[in-house]
């Protein structure tokens, strides 16, 4: 396992009966953040396709969520990669039929990306300042996806580009060479990842990963990855939801390991 979550930077899990209890109580909450008036304002986006859900459910640091603890084979698998890191609220991403629709505030050659590229992109690389140039703000350990409730094929599955992190790792290296750690968060990266980018739709493979609940996955933190379009054709009123942990690493100097 550990292999081929090096190789190609993601890692499937099966159906995993210590995730039952703790998806039970995360479903309940999800449901709630989502009829939520405040989280709906802030979280609701894409003309309503898209419930972006950040911070959406009230675990505690150690992934604990009303007194269920989040345990498994993924969690076990992702605290051997950098050991146990604090967890912060997670994200619960709720997609509707009709998804992709436009951004607010998106331009359409944005949109353009968002319906033929899935939105692909790596975490924690932040437009910031008014020409939304890209900077390591939020140094990630890894990306472990949660699915919520059962869905329909189809119904707009996360994306990866398998050996991605690779190509993103040697242009990262490069454009940090020299650069002290705590001076990374400062360098603008946008040419270096738009080309490295445009280099993994040439060499990798585009890859859907539907998962259900009980089941879940672990991506690499510079793995590139999106979601695709809603495709299903049952409407499904109540979207699919996925919970995600993004954990950050206390030394940012780790975000260019190769594992």
């Amino acid at each position: 396992m550990r292999g081929n979550y090096t190789r190609d930077g993601w890692v499937a899990f099966d159906a995993d009966a210590a995730l039952r209890d703790w998806l039970s109580a995360a479903l309940r909450r999800a449901r709630e953040a989502v009829e939520d008036p405040a989280q709906r304002a802030n979280g609701l986006v894409c003309e309503g396709t898209w419930f972006v859900g950040v911070d959406a459910l009230p675990n505690d640091a150690s992934g604990t969520l009303d007194a269920t603890p989040l345990t498994g084979v993924a969690r076990d698998f992702a605290d051997s990669l950098f050991g146990p890191l604090p967890m912060h609220p997670a994200q619960v991403s709720v997609i509707w039929p009709g998804y992709p629709r436009p951004r607010g505030g998106e331009s359409a050659g944005a949109f353009r990306y968002r319906q033929r590229r899935d939105a692909a992109h790596v975490d924690g690389l932040l437009a910031t300042g008014p020409q939304r140039r890209r900077m390591l703000k939020e140094p990630h350990a890894w990306i472990l996806g949660l699915p919520l409730n059962p869905v329909p094929e189809g119904a707009a599955p996360l994306v990866v580009w398998p050996g991605s992190h690779h190509v993103m790792r040697r242009a990262f290296v490069q454009a940090f060479d020299g650069v002290p750690p705590e001076q990374w968060p400062d360098i603008d990266v946008t040419d270096v990842y738009q080309t490295a980018r445009a280099e993994v739709f040439e060499t990798c493979e585009r890859l859907e990963l539907p998962a259900q609940p009980g089941e879940a996955y672990l991506l690499h933190r510079m793995a590139l990855h999106g979601v695709a379009p809603w495709n299903a054709a049952d409407e499904h009123a109540e979207g699919r939801m996925i919970a995600y942990f993004r954990p950050e690493l206390p030394r940012i100097g780790d975000w260019l390991r190769a594992d």
